[in-house]
């Protein structure tokens, strides 16, 4: 069998397996020895998010958005699940909005558990002369119950949304998101070079269209809720990016007097040695995310806490990625378009391809190589020094004479 290859070790060296040997793929990220090529291979990882971002833009021009009842205003009805007839289901009071005003409402769920339960119903606004024609409907079919046990029309109530409300939370939240990312580039500009704000720039906003894109085609309904949790997301993008550029920026520290690696290589080492860190913090961040998700969606049937754990499930998933395959690979692209970086890296593989030629055979010497040039000096400083040390020369002794120490 062959030997293969598993990437290079924290010193730059290649790393190779035992013939027959393969370590696993869970190995490889623990270890974080630089077996994954993300960089390498960051062309295939543009053409995916280019095509995720443009599937997304599609759909937001396309299809558009499931706004709420908070964004489009509207009529809320509410009554307490418990009726005549026993528990009021979803389904019931679809059919009886139906019967009362001739078109279905726009959404009917359940909100809370127990004795507590109630019935929310949304639609658009209703005139004082539906409303009431509606709840008498609503009294008749399905009977819900008040507070003192007894069926009764007062246990049902309304309310009114206007649209304005929605639009401001939008126009506050859009002003936020703007400030934010000001000062994420202030930042990160100080903390380690513009380069890298750009690179993470890029990612966050990368992170805000996916997942207003997914919403989209998935036809979730967007409510203040949603663009609340839409701010959260960012900071856990950030706090991921800022990990692996930290460890970018200690193995690149002092890059451009050495040749043992390129910024590319030195970038996808460190990638590599945060991706398991990477995948953790996000699969601990999931964890009571999806907590949310069950709680909020299966036992309580609320939608500010389904909507909330949507947004952040999404924003998490697409931030760990984006962080991984997508910021650093632009950083490196970044970072190349600087003269001294290229120069660097040609001088990266003029050292490799002179120590492939010396194991091959060829011992050419390549004054350009700063480790090749190095060890010469040394074995020229070593033969002088070897030339200017006499020979020593022992003194013969009579034969049969044994040595020893002179007596006075």
């Amino acid at each position: 069998m062959g030997v293969e290859e598993l990437g290079r070790d924290a010193d730059g060296d290649t790393k190779v397996a035992k013939p027959g040997k393969r370590e696993s793929v869970f190995r490889r990220l623990y270890v974080g020895t630089g077996a994954f090529d993300v960089v390498g291979k960051r062309r295939r990882w543009y053409i995916f998010f280019g095509v995720l971002v443009l599937a997304c833009l599609a759909s937001m021009v396309f299809r558009g958005f499931n706004y709420g009842i908070e964004f489009e205003g509207g009529t809320q009805i509410q009554m307490p699940a418990a009726g005549i007839h026993g528990v009021i289901t979803e389904d019931q009071a679809k059919e009886s909005f139906q019967k009362a005003l001739g078109h279905p409402a726009a959404e009917t769920q359940k909100v809370g558990t127990g004795a507590a339960a109630t019935i929310q119903i949304r639609t658009e606004t209703l005139d004082a002369a539906e409303v009431g024609k509606l709840k008498q409907t609503l009294f008749q079919d399905l009977g819900p119950k008040g507070g003192n046990g007894q069926p009764s029309v007062a246990a049902i109530s309304d309310s009114a949304v206007s649209a304005s409300w929605g639009g401001e939370i939008s126009q506050k939240a859009l002003i936020a998101l703007i400030v934010f990312l000001v000062a994420v580039v202030i930042f990160l500009a100080i903390y380690f070079d513009l380069r890298m704000a750009s690179a993470a720039l890029v990612s966050l906003l990368h992170d805000i269209l996916v997942t207003a894109g997914v919403y989209s085609l998935v036809g979730f309904e967007v409510t203040p809720a949603t663009v609340i949790g839409l701010l959260t997301i960012l900071g856990f993008s950030l706090y991921d990016t800022v990990v692996v550029f930290d460890k970018v920026r200690e193995n690149t520290r002092g890059l451009l007097g050495l040749t043992r690696r390129t910024y590319g290589e030195a970038a996808n080492l460190a990638l590599n040695q945060t991706l398991m860190r990477s995948f953790n913090t996000a699969f601990i961040a999931l964890l009571p995310i999806l907590g949310l998700l069950i709680v909020g969606y299966v036992l309580l049937g609320s939608g500010t806490l389904q909507d909330l754990a949507l947004v952040q499930l999404t924003g998490t998933i697409v931030g760990v990625l984006s962080s991984v395959a997508l910021a650093t690979p632009l950083l490196v692209d970044f970072k190349m378009r600087d003269p001294k970086y290229r120069q660097q890296a040609d001088r990266v593989h003029q050292r490799r391809a002179s120590q492939e030629r010396k194991a091959a055979g060829a011992e050419d010497f390549d004054a350009s190589d700063d480790d090749a040039l190095a060890k010469e000096l040394r074995k020229e400083k070593a033969y002088a020094a070897a030339a200017s040390v006499p020979a020593r020369i022992q003194k013969q002794r009579p034969s049969g004479k044994p040595a020893g120490k002179r007596k006075r």
